[in-house]
């Protein structure tokens, strides 16, 4: 039996009123999430949870793998933003996101979102305006006649007139309105029911929301000549993070509000937000942010402006709408206990649909030359849909660059494995792996292992020594930073500096001991009081070897192996705790203070050499409870480990990466989720409609929007479930089609008393999941 865990980092597209199709889609990741929970604990949830249920107890029973599905990672820009605000803070909190579902339907609709100030005072109101809207919207073959159902038609008539009659040249939605509402949405969800949280114990949630710097932020470039320039930085990516050691909270519900708020300010249809707007809103309805200068310090960048409150913010999808790059630079260091499947799963509400046409190809008659795009169109195409529609090929090609590390990685370390195993066997003799490891007798054959391997790497060793003295040195600028923020770049490059000079003061200029073998006296210590990535690597590599070359021979859960994985990750969280700024607040410094106090300070707060004697302890109880042959595996791996460090941290550059296998990238969108009907965002959605705002204008979009998104959740995640087992242990296409179709017939029960508007829809969707594959 092998437990494996498939780990999402979703990122999720712009949108605008595609962001109800969204909540339907990240509506199933959450109900995925909890079903996967529920399998664990031996429980079976209600509606398309039990679908994922079965799914998981299929692939266990053929396969042999208990799979544990959760999304850790989430991205998001605008409505994706939003959408991904909500489900970070109900995966992190155990919080229901179906309260959601019903503010969405009715909330996120025109005559909702108008500012009161924009909306018609009466009949005559820009009544010139009328019978050009009333014209655009009777004339035959209208959008609205094309893409309405008859019942929802004087409905969308009556509120785009409205629409149309706003106020001109200011924006007509209300951004005070909008932020009540998110709040109104974050009281919903805590008002409703919890369940316990969606990620194993232990594992951080990391949300990003990119956001618009409308004035830019002042960043530094170093160049040749002149040594130093600025330039304006508009992209901005707020970070929330859920993981049990403060910090950049998930819990922070007025910071939440400013990141959606600001994050979907979409240009010309929202106002810009800037922080006093949330102020205003939050004194108006008796609400505290306790956590708002740190929100500031940690979210907002220095400016110019006196007042961090006045930075102007908007939309986020202007310059990133698939916010990739935070999400891979989360990666790192991810804590693994088990085998691992990294999946980048993007919702891409419209991948093959343009609300703004500029002319196929098809449609240039033959002899004529084609038409360049008009003056609205180029507009529009210039400040709406080309920065959103950018392609992510940067990405993905990031993306594989770092499992084709990973790869080689890998290849190295296997192939290193039967020698690193003879080099310990030799250095301790064949009746050492007899003997009971006691604390006292794991600290001394651990730091033998670390002497040798570093002797017998030769030449090899200086340059693995630098890249971890760089690493190690880099990381206590970071803290410094964080613990005492500079005033400005030039300060920050003078301390950092100060901190280089002190450390080449102690002799590490030069990290080889004599004559090239091994390390010298000084490097020691220092490691040994500072190289704490080190010991958090060691440790995770020794969980790794834990799931994949001890509990892989098991035929059934052994507490034995339990045992030993909760020493090994009770000892990694004494190391961790230690890199959290919560842990080094004790520190009591002065910007002033000189480079040697700090490192003198972190290092005695920190105490690595004490902590050391406790994991010791930890790893030694749990390794002698083990069989003989079991143990044997570990110790090899844990006194061998030094050996492969030298080996690999070069070859990943320095970064250390705990999940040890290639990333795959899958895609949830209209094109993808073929299961009931084929055709795209065209055939299916109806909020593309009006430059994507069509799901404001109707109820009935956005049921059946909302519908779509979670018919199209299941299905894509369903099929992304299933393909993390291969092979013989696969599930047939005929299985899988069955476990979608009690998915969607879940769904469609579910929704039925809930969406009156497309009953009508509902009836033709029975129909045709009955009839598919």
């Amino acid at each position: 039996m092998r437990e494996k865990e498939l780990r999402f980092a979703l990122i999720c597209y712009g949108g605008i009123s595609l962001a109800v199709y969204m909540h339907g889609i990240t509506k199933e990741v959450w109900r995925l999430a909890a079903a996967s929970r529920a399998f664990h604990e031996g429980a079976v949830p209600d509606g398309s949870g039990a679908a994922y249920h079965a799914l998981l107890a299929a692939i266990d029973a053929k396969a042999g793998v208990r799979l544990r599905v959760f999304a850790d990672i989430i991205a998001g820009a605008s409505a994706g933003g939003i959408n991904g605000i909500f489900l970070a803070r109900a995966l992190a909190t155990g919080q229901s996101l179906d309260p959601l579902t019903d503010l969405w339907l009715d909330a996120a609709d025109v005559d909702s979102l108008l500012d009161p100030d924009a909306r018609p005072l009466s009949a005559a109101t820009k009544f010139w305006a009328v019978p050009i809207a009333g014209w655009a919207m009777k004339r035959r073959g209208n959008a609205i006649d094309r893409t309405v159902g008859e019942g929802a038609q004087d409905e969308v008539r009556a509120k785009l007139s409205r629409f149309v009659r706003a106020r001109w040249f200011e924006p007509p939605f209300g951004g005070e309105t909008f932020t009540n509402l998110l709040l109104d949405a974050f009281e919903a969800m805590d008002a409703g029911p919890r369940g316990p949280l969606l990620v194993p114990d232990g594992q951080p949630i990391d949300l990003f929301v990119s956001v618009t710097d409308f004035a830019g932020h002042a960043m530094p470039l170093s160049l040749n000549s002149p040594p130093r320039v600025t330039e304006q930085e508009h992209r901005l990516v707020m970070h929330f993070r859920h993981d049990g050691r403060g910090g950049r909270r998930i819990d922070d519900v007025p910071g939440l509000t400013a990141a959606a708020r600001a994050t979907a300010s979409f240009p010309g249809a929202f106002p810009p937000f800037t922080l006093r707007e949330i102020d205003n809103v939050l004194e108006r309805r008796n609400l505290a942010w306790p956590s708002r200068a740190g929100f500031i310090r940690a979210q907002l960048p220095k400016g110019g402006e006196a007042d961090p409150a006045d930075r102007v913010l908007i939309d986020g999808s202007v310059l990133a709408n698939a916010p990739f790059r935070p999400a891979i630079a989360a990666l790192k260091q991810r804590p693994a206990r088990r085998e691992i499947d990294r999946r980048f799963v993007y919702i891409d509400p419209k991948p093959d649909f343009r609300s703004i046409s500029f002319g196929k190809p098809g449609e240039v008659k033959e002899g004529e030359s084609p038409r360049l795009p008009g003056f609205l169109p180029t507009i529009l195409g210039a400040l709406s849909e080309i920065p959103r529609e950018q392609p992510i090929r940067d990405n993905v090609e990031a993306i594989e660059g770092m499992s084709r590390r990973i790869r080689r990685m890998q290849r190295v370390v296997d192939a290193m494995k039967v020698e690193v195993e003879e080099q310990v066997a030799a250095l301790f003799g064949t009746t050492f792996f007899l003997d009971t490891p006691t604390t006292a007798r794991l600290a001394r054959w651990r730091a033998k292992a670390q002497e040798q391997a570093a002797a017998r790497a030769g030449f090899a060793y200086a340059p693995y020594g630098h890249l971890k003295l760089s690493a190690v040195v880099e990381e206590l600028v970071r803290v410094t930073e964080r613990l005492a923020p500079s005033a400005n770049e030039m300060q920050r490059a003078s301390r950092r500096e100060a901190l280089w000079t002190e450390v080449r003061a102690r002799g590490l200029d030069r990290i080889s001991g004599k004559r090239g073998a091994g390390a010298s006296g000084d490097a020691i210590d220092f490691f040994r009081t500072h190289d704490l990535g080190f010991r958090v690597r060691r440790l995770r590599f020794l969980a790794r070897e834990l799931d994949g070359a001890v509990e892989a021979t098991r035929d059934a859960r052994d507490p034995e192996c339990e045992a030993m994985r909760e020493a090994i990750f009770t000892a990694l969280g004494l190391y961790l705790e230690r890199q959290g700024d919560d842990w080094l607040e004790a520190i009591e410094l002065s910007d002033e203070a000189p480079a040697a106090e700090w490192i003198d300070a972190i290092a005695a707060r920190r105490d690595l050499p004490g902590v050391d004697g406790e994991a010791d302890a930890l790893i030694a109880e749990g390794l002698a409870a083990l069989p003989k042959d079991d143990r044997r595996t570990l110790l090899l791996a844990y006194l061998g480990y030094p050996f492969y460090d030298i080996a690999t941290l070069p070859l990943l550059q320095g970064e250390g990466f705990d999940e040890f296998d290639p990333i795959k990238i899958d895609r949830i969108s209209p094109s993808d989720a073929t299961a009931i009907r084929g055709g795209g965002a065209a055939a299916m959605l109806k909020g593309i409609e009006f430059n994507s705002f069509g799901a404001f204008f109707s109820r009935a979009y956005r049921e059946n929007d909302y519908l779509w998104g979670r018919l199209h959740g299941a299905d894509r995640l369903i099929d992304i479930v299933a393909s993390s087992v291969t092979g013989d242990g696969a599930l047939a296409d005929d299985a899988l089609m069955e476990i979608k179709r009690r998915a969607f017939h879940a769904i469609l029960d579910e929704e039925t008393p809930r969406l009156p508007r497309v009953q009508a829809l509902i009836a033709e969707l029975r129909h045709e999941i009955d009839a598919a594959g």
